[in-house]
């Protein structure tokens, strides 16, 4: 059988086609790594001596080098924006009382215990007594055309693609448009003017939007030709639930998601671009909705929320999207469970996914703090024996 290139499986992957082998990440994205402190136990498990270092500070991530990438084999590479020359509303890390506080490009203020802190949480919502449209037309927004952001992209897609073979991960500028939304106004406010101030919550998508389109329209004429994994992202589920209505989200948000996913695919002629996104939680009935949006690639597919079955997914839905994901149980087996655990929920995952293509073995979002190595190794481990075609 041939032995295919990590760009060559990805491919046939995410074109429902069966690859040598099941293709893997670790890292590539902002929602498929590994928290610092996890690889620090990990590279010590192993006895990797390189230095770990924090690639996503508000979510603690570590950026996965050479000698992690190399072991573990992985198929894709990410290429993100560099930060803006113009630093705007940001304020770097700082001690204030008990916690690391730092402040976004939104003006959103993040925040993380001295002691024991895993990551930053939410604590200022910079939009929290805004009204009306002129609120949001007057607010310092970032420039996503900042030259800054884009100063290596073609060089860095161009090697992925050429140079290293590897599938081209393209990273967003921010969050998703909603989540992004939420978090500049606070969740109660927004949740509340869904229903009562859709002018203010309209203008306010809008405006992410505009950002969006003019970030991905830089970013996409710097990656050039090549078939390119795109970032896009937005939670529309909590652990049993939608966070609203399908009727709301198809009336308040969805035209937005829409509009988004047609400017990327009209902006990259063909079918060079697969729209990656991102979605926790209990999300299976919004599946046929960003289907009809335009999405390719559905993540992380968090198979311990209700309804989440890998096995019906794949039923229905297996010939339209790839689950980049879904391989083991991050909320409880990977961090709590013994490592036959962990192989045996990893290869129910795989007997449910890989058949057909169609799937990216990957961590159910990122690997977390608390994760025991050896369950790491276990769920790498079970892949190699299993992920053959």
């Amino acid at each position: 059988m041939k032995e295919y290139s990590s760009l060559e499986r990805v491919i046939l992957a995410l074109n429902h086609k069966e690859p040598d082998k099941i293709p893997f990440d670790l890292g590539a994205s902002a929602v498929t790594g590994i928290n610092i402190n996890a690889l620090k136990n990990l590279k010590k498990y192993l006895g990797i001596c390189t230095p770990s270092i924090i690639q996503d500070e508000i979510n603690q991530i570590a950026y996965c080098d050479t000698s992690i990438k190399n072991l573990f084999k992985t198929d894709v590479d990410n290429v993100s924006p560099g930060d803006p020359l113009h630093t705007g509303l940001i304020k770097k890390s700082h001690r204030e009382g008990n916690f690391y506080r730092l402040t976004d490009e939104f003006g959103i203020g993040w925040q993380m215990p001295l002691e024991n802190g895993l990551y930053y949480d939410l604590y200022y919502h910079p939009l929290a007594n805004a009204e009306t449209i002129q609120d949001v037309e007057n607010y310092p927004w970032p420039d996503p055309t900042d030259e800054n952001r884009y100063i290596t992209m073609k060089e860095d897609v161009k090697e992925v693609i050429e140079v290293k073979k590897k599938a081209c991960f393209l990273e967003r500028m921010s969050s998703g448009m909603w989540e992004n939304a939420i978090w500049m106004t606070g969740y109660e406010k927004f949740f509340t003017d869904m229903y009562l101030n859709k002018k203010f919550i309209h203008a306010l998508m809008e405006k992410i939007l505009e950002l969006k389109i003019k970030y991905w329209g830089k970013a996409l004429d710097e990656a050039g030709d090549y078939p390119i994994i795109v970032s896009c992202a937005d939670d529309l589920g909590t652990q049993n639930s939608l966070l609203v209505s399908l009727e709301l989200y198809k009336e308040m948000i969805w035209p937005y998601h829409q509009r988004l996913f047609s400017f990327i695919k009209k902006k990259k002629s063909g079918d060079k671009a697969y729209i990656f996104f991102h979605n926790d939680g209990a999300i299976m009935d919004t599946i046929p909705l960003l289907i009809e949006a335009g999405i390719d690639i559905l993540n992380p597919f968090q198979v311990n929320c209700k309804g989440m079955s890998t096995k019906i997914f794949k039923k229905e839905f297996g010939k339209d999207l790839t689950i980049w994901g879904g391989s083991c149980d991050t909320q409880y087996v990977l961090p709590r469970g013994t490592p036959q655990e962990v192989r045996d929920e990893t290869k129910r995952r795989i007997d449910d996914l890989a058949p057909g293509g169609g799937f990216i073995f990957a961590p159910i979002h990122n690997i977390q703090g608390d994760v025991p190595p050896e369950n790491i190794v276990a769920w790498w481990e079970t892949l190699q024996e299993y992920g053959f075609y």
